[in-house]
């Protein structure tokens, strides 16, 4: 449904009439607020474009607050522009124009997320995968459409479904059968409205030859690495040597973690970022901080920390219906339960 043509707006820019000005943008809000949908289109030039209807509303109250026709003259500009031109980074298809209108977007380092997505081929059946509210998150803010993502650690495939989603092509590497299968099957139900690509590789993501994988797909380099790798021993994936969660102590899970990194390393572009979510563990009474150790091994690689999120989570699988249990334990033992993980993200500028 078009609301109103963006020259309505210029024409208000002309005028000197304050009170004029502020009548007609009461005319605007009120049929916005009649609107029943989340967006609502303006025209431009003859063309339409999407716009959060909430923004739009936000803006327009901004506006009918001012005092000073120079002031609403300037919020005024200031809402055409955000319309008219389009101020995008390297690395995002955000307009900075219209950055309130991302208010989805988070961009604080506490991460409090009540419910999972499982809308679509989402689902929280496989035992180890992460929500898919995260890579939701950095696809967002550090990707472009038609950019390529690889996650080393595939899973059940969230990652590659929010790709599709997102319009952006994914390659995942995994090292079990089973659970290949799961991450195709579930990729099959998700659609692919921006006909972008999804390669699943199966291997071991210390070793793949990714050079050589990219060649087939006629690409050189990827611009998002995203990992959420096994929280060592914690939950055991498969019986194969070279799976990280059988590693036999952590150093042995850290220095696999650091190979992973190095293979990964040189497929992703200069200047690009790359994630890792990953939780910590208790071993003989003892809080082990995987986090923290796997943040140091990427550092070591020449990588820059840009941030240390900490998100929520409640109880796993494992814990379920068990949270009393837990609590004795806790307090019979003398340490706290789990309750966060960690998110770092990094800048590879080299």
């Amino acid at each position: 449904m078009k609301i109103t043509d963006i020259n309505i707006l210029k024409d208000l820019l002309k005028e000197t009439n304050l009170k004029e000005i502020k009548s007609s943008l009461h005319l605007l809000r009120d049929n916005l607020s009649s609107n029943n949908k989340e967006n609502v289109s303006v025209e431009i030039n003859g063309n339409e474009t999407i716009v959060s209807k909430n923004y739009f509303i936000g803006e327009i109250e901004q506006i009918l607050k001012t005092r000073t026709l120079q002031r609403t003259h300037y919020y005024l500009n200031r809402l055409v522009k955000s319309f008219t031109e389009n101020k995008t980074s390297k690395i995002n298809d955000l307009n900075l124009n219209r950055w309130k209108e991302y208010d989805d977007l988070i961009t604080d380092s506490l991460w409090i997320m009540e419910k999972r997505d499982k809308s679509g081929a989402h689902s929280a059946g496989y035992w180890g995968n992460f929500i898919p509210q995260i890579p939701n998150q950095f696809l967002r803010r550090y990707t472009k459409k038609s950019d390529w993502v690889l996650d080393p650690f595939l899973g059940s495939g969230t990652t590659l479904i929010e790709c599709k989603r997102l319009g952006r092509n994914g390659i995942g590497i995994e090292l079990n059968d089973e659970v290949i299968k799961l991450a195709k099957d579930n990729l099959v139900k998700e659609k692919n409205r921006s006909k972008v690509k999804t390669k699943v590789i199966k291997g071991d993501s210390r070793k793949v030859d990714l050079k050589s994988e990219l060649n087939k797909l006629k690409i050189d380099s990827v611009q998002f690495v995203l990992l959420h790798p096994p929280y060592w021993d914690i939950i055991k994936f498969s019986k194969k040597r070279s799976d990280l969660s059988n590693a036999k102590s952590v150093e042995d899970f850290l220095e696999m973690f650091g190979k992973v990194i190095e293979n990964t390393c040189g497929v992703l572009d200069k200047g690009r970022y790359l994630a890792v979510v990953i939780g910590d563990k208790y071993s003989d009474g003892e809080w082990i901080p995987l986090g923290f150790y796997t943040m140091q091994e990427v550092m070591k690689r020449g990588y820059k920390l840009k941030s240390t999120i900490v998100k929520n989570f409640d109880a796993t699988r494992g814990k379920m219906n068990q949270k009393e249990l837990w609590r004795y334990r806790a307090l019979a033992g003398g340490f706290y339960i789990f309750k966060h993980e960690y998110i770092f993200l990094f800048h590879k500028s080299f």
